[in-house]
């Protein structure tokens, strides 16, 4: 939504982003005139076209679609904070925290194919044993140091592992060998998967130089960048993408959010360019149809259907937070 300003010289229009503000933002410092500087990435920008030839790209529509679409996703939930007490020692922190990780698959009809759920102590301390509750067991689970984000690290690295091991089981019952996985977020540790992408629907860093951020910017309902190559700490190969806008309307406003509704895909850099060029057409056609609606899912549309639903499922499947906190409680008392 544009608003203008209350007149008089220098004054000025805003937008309104969609999303729900609770949600924050679905871009950050990343938008068109953002600035390579605020990146560390290093680009090939001629990886599909030549850097200065950048434009809006339609998916060529003739490749056959994959006969199933399948959406990967996990969620994690803190329980409890804990101290763990051994060897006479300063007491450790930890964290007892509940994770899920669940596959939808998409063939005709949506249905979640998988969920597994875990739990965990994770700590530092060398000495950390398995706390068992009435309503669960946490086995303990190492993490490299005390602090905060070594905990959250240490919880995130053990959800990327049940992800892998759901998404190559689920493929290993029954793949049909032309499926198309989508990973909820940066593939990371997942990039050894065959067909598959991550899909980035909030923007953090600003990656493209100005040239090719306006061409984001400019991208129409179904229309993509050319894939472009990139490296930080891991090398993958990616291209932004428009969806369709939140509950139909004009395809975009004039002056509205120059973002609104963009998400990042990325893929393997073991890929050949023209495997990243199909793989790139492939989702600028199976997901816009996904695209979320603003009355269903605050983070429209970039939260798909499929992912929306899954994250929902998967939280439910956590359990009662507080019910669990009594029962660490309880066996804390009772220890």
């Amino acid at each position: 939504m544009t608003v203008p300003g209350a007149g008089g010289l220098g004054a000025a229009a805003f937008t309104v982003d969609p999303w729900d503000p609770s949600y924050g933002q679905a871009f950050g410092a990343e938008q068109a005139g953002g600035g390579l500087d605020d990146s560390t990435a290093e680009l090939d920008l001629d990886l599909e076209l030549p850097a200065a030839g950048w434009r809006p790209l339609d998916p060529d529509v003739h490749p056959a679609l994959p006969a199933v679409v399948q959406f990967l996703d996990g969620v994690r939930r803190i329980d409890a904070r804990v101290w763990v007490h051994a060897g006479g020692r300063q007491p450790a922190t930890g964290v007892a925290a509940s994770l899920a990780a669940g596959v939808v698959t998409c063939d005709g009809a949506a249905r979640v194919a998988e969920v597994v759920v875990e739990r965990g102590l994770f700590t530092a301390a060398p000495e950390a044993v398995e706390i068992k509750t009435r309503a669960a067991t946490y086995p303990a689970r190492h993490a490299v140091g005390p602090g905060f984000d070594q905990l959250s690290l240490a919880m995130q690295q053990r959800l990327s592992d049940i992800e892998i091991e759901l998404a190559l089981a689920v493929r290993g019952s029954g793949g049909a060998g032309d499926d198309l996985l989508v990973v909820d977020g940066p593939l990371r540790s997942r990039l050894h998967l065959d067909r598959t992408v991550g899909y980035i629907k909030t923007h953090h860093a600003s990656y493209l130089p100005d040239e090719q951020a306006v061409v984001v910017g400019a991208l129409g309902p179904g229309q993509r960048t050319p894939a472009f190559a990139m490296g930080t700490t891991w090398r993958r190969n990616s291209w932004y993408l428009r969806l369709p806008p939140s509950g139909g309307g004009p395809a975009r406003p004039a002056q509205g959010p120059p973002w609104s509704g963009v998400v990042r895909i990325e893929c393997s850099a073991d890929l050949a360019a023209q495997q990243v060029t199909e793989l790139a057409d492939l989702t600028a056609r199976v997901l816009p149809p996904l695209a979320s609606a603003p009355h269903k899912d605050p983070r429209a549309p970039q939260n798909l259907v499929p992912i929306g639903g899954l994250e929902r499922e998967l939280r439910r499947r956590l359990g009662d937070q507080q019910l669990l906190y009594r029962a660490l409680r309880s066996a804390a008392l009772a220890g």
